[in-house]
């Protein structure tokens, strides 16, 4: 049978200073923090910041216009179109968002694809939606226009 036993890893900060050995120049030795991976691998653990309530200020461009969003950065895509969807009235589905040039889903999450604060992402109408719009257009002016009866007298 193996015993393993958990060793601490110190970090003198005065050998990160350039001083000389050990803790002898009264520098205080902060901890590293291990974590151990599923598939066995030993790292230094992160340190993660809570950016959940982090907001950012996404710069987006329609073709004519520029709207600056405020968000947060945990948000996904289709929040964001619901967000420009009161700016533009144009529905979420009508709605195509690119960001560094590559189309994104409504389920992706901003801060996972790198948006980051003052980034710019680019909105552009659906072209097939835009043609059913006036396809549609021009059938109800058809069925508007007036038609003569006839009648036998």
């Amino acid at each position: 049978m193996i015993k393993l036993r958990s060793k601490r890893f110190y970090r003198s900060s005065s050998k990160l200073s350039g001083g000389g050995g050990g803790n002898e120049s009264g520098g205080i030795a902060s901890e590293i923090k291990w974590e151990l991976r599923p598939g066995g691998m030993l790292v230094q653990k992160r340190e993660c910041k809570k950016n959940s309530d982090e907001i950012i200020t996404i710069k987006v461009s329609t073709v004519s216009y520029w709207h600056d969003v405020s968000i947060q950065a945990t948000s996904t895509f289709g929040e964001l179109k619901n967000l420009l969807s009161i700016l533009t009235k144009l529905e979420p589905q009508e709605q195509r968002l690119l960001f560094k040039g590559k189309e994104r889903e409504d389920c992706e999450h901003l801060h996972m694809i790198g948006v980051k604060h003052n980034d710019k992402v680019l909105m552009l109408e659906d072209p097939a939606i835009k043609e059913r719009k006036l396809l549609g257009s021009t059938r109800t002016r058809i069925i508007a226009s007036p038609y003569r009866t006839i009648t036998a007298n």
